[in-house]
């Protein structure tokens, strides 16, 4: 494998949106795996002087998806050492793996021990090396991207979030900072949007059923019922909305709306009043609750023999 230096880390706006947002409504601490590709920065090779080669090239990795698990440890050891036969299972066929992430909450941004340990030993792994895309000379390099999020120390009232990439070199055994470009809506950066795939937000899989055509009558008596109850609870609904339906509240979307006005108006008037004749007859309930209450504490009183 060679350990090429990255320029800089590209990740779309969406990814990146996506990732905060999984990574804030979790319940902990979550991690995950990155994948996107590598290729080399395409210069221009017309020059007044004479062009200079260079035995490596500018590379630039871009995030286009991630995996998010369900908490911590999942791949790995709490020590850090890598969990190969999870992490393999976890891969998608159709993905290249480029490193990973970790999202922590009120903790300092820089790798930890445990996060080190693991990017180390995922770099070292010689069956995760992919080569770069659209390359001269043949390369191959490990996924060792990682980025940490965390979040502020102090709660704040507008929710911000902290974030820093970092790539793995281990030939010196280091971390080196690495520059995290958004790549937001632009002429030349809309085919990002496009290459957005979750891989952990598939849709579940639909309960499929052969029926049998000696079920077919117990099959449509299911059926009918479940349309009549349907019919009578959109009957409710209609008696409750006094003639609105669906059909109707259309109208008052466009130029038709101003004759819909005051008819709306006086159902949400013909609305409260039955709310305040629900107000009243719970109140009338709960002093006969109470009544009924008293009544059976005398009564009880009576045969303790207190009174």
């Amino acid at each position: 494998m060679d350990d090429l230096s990255l320029q800089k880390i590209q990740i779309s706006g969406p990814t990146l949106a996506s990732l905060l947002h999984r990574t804030s409504s979790s319940l902990g601490d979550v991690d995950g795996l990155l994948f996107g590709h590598i290729t080399p920065l395409t210069t221009s090779p017309l020059t007044d002087d004479d062009p200079t080669t260079s035995d490596s090239p500018t590379l630039i990795a871009t995030v286009t998806s991630f995996f998010t698990s369900i908490s911590t440890t999942t791949f790995y050891s709490p020590s850090g050492h890598l969990n190969l036969p999870i992490l393999l299972s976890l891969l998608p066929s159709h993905q290249t793996l480029i490193g990973w992430f970790s999202a922590r909450r009120k903790t300092s941004l820089r790798p930890s021990m445990r996060e080190t340990s693991f990017t180390a030993s995922l770099s070292s792994q010689i069956q995760l090396s992919f080569p770069i895309a659209n390359s001269l000379r043949s390369y191959t390099l490990s996924p060792s991207i990682f980025l940490l999020l965390t979040t502020p120390f102090t709660d704040q009232l507008i929710h911000t979030h902290e974030y820093k990439a970092y790539q793995y070199r281990f030939s010196s055994d280091l971390f080196e900072s690495k520059t995290l470009d958004v790549v937001n809506i632009g002429p030349a950066f809309r085919g990002h949007y496009g290459n957005f795939t979750p891989t952990n937000s598939n849709f579940p899989l639909l309960p499929c059923q052969i029926r049998d055509s000696r079920n077919s009558s117990s099959t449509s008596m299911v059926e009918d019922r479940t349309e009549t109850e349907n019919l009578k609870n959109q009957k409710e609904i209609d008696l409750c909305a006094k003639g609105f339906e669906i059909r109707r509240l259309k109208g008052l979307i466009g130029s038709n709306a101003v004759n819909y006005t005051s008819e709306l108006e006086d159902l949400y008037s013909k609305m409260l009043a039955k709310l305040d004749g629900l107000a009243r007859l719970v109140e009338k309930s709960s002093a006969r609750v109470l009544e009924q209450e008293n009544h059976n504490l005398k009564l009880r009183y009576k045969f303790a023999g207190l009174e």
